[in-house]
């Protein structure tokens, strides 16, 4: 088992991190790899040229993140050999549970297992 929230973000080539996760997980293992999706972007946008926190910051949104990622986050994760199932959990619960617990309501679990 994996459980990786909000790193990916930080990591210069989260490509190869992704990779790296996939091999050490065992067959018939599972992984929840969550990042930071923005919901009104398609693809992630990444620019390695962006380097100093203040730029950083201003571009991503934080000044220690390299990324934002887009709707293609599963794809990502489904090229470094995972299958991924993504669960809209949050939207099961009563709206006063999401509230209550400060959940983020268009959060998606993305649940990726290596098979056999």
């Amino acid at each position: 088992m994996i459980l990786c929230f909000y790193v990916l973000e930080h990591v210069e080539d989260d490509r190869k991190a992704m990779k790296e996760l996939f091999r050490v997980l065992k067959p018939g293992g599972w992984a929840i790899l969550q990042v930071p999706i923005f919901q009104d972007r398609a693809a992630t946008f990444e620019d390695p040229s962006i380097i100093s926190p203040e730029e950083r910051e201003s571009v991503f949104g934080k000044k220690d993140h390299v990324r934002i990622y887009g709707l293609d986050f599963k794809d990502r994760l489904e090229c470094s050999g995972f299958k991924v199932f993504v669960d809209n959990y949050v939207s099961t619960l009563n709206p006063e549970v999401v509230k209550r617990c400060g959940l983020d309501p268009t959060e998606k679990i993305f649940f990726c297992t290596k098979t056999i």
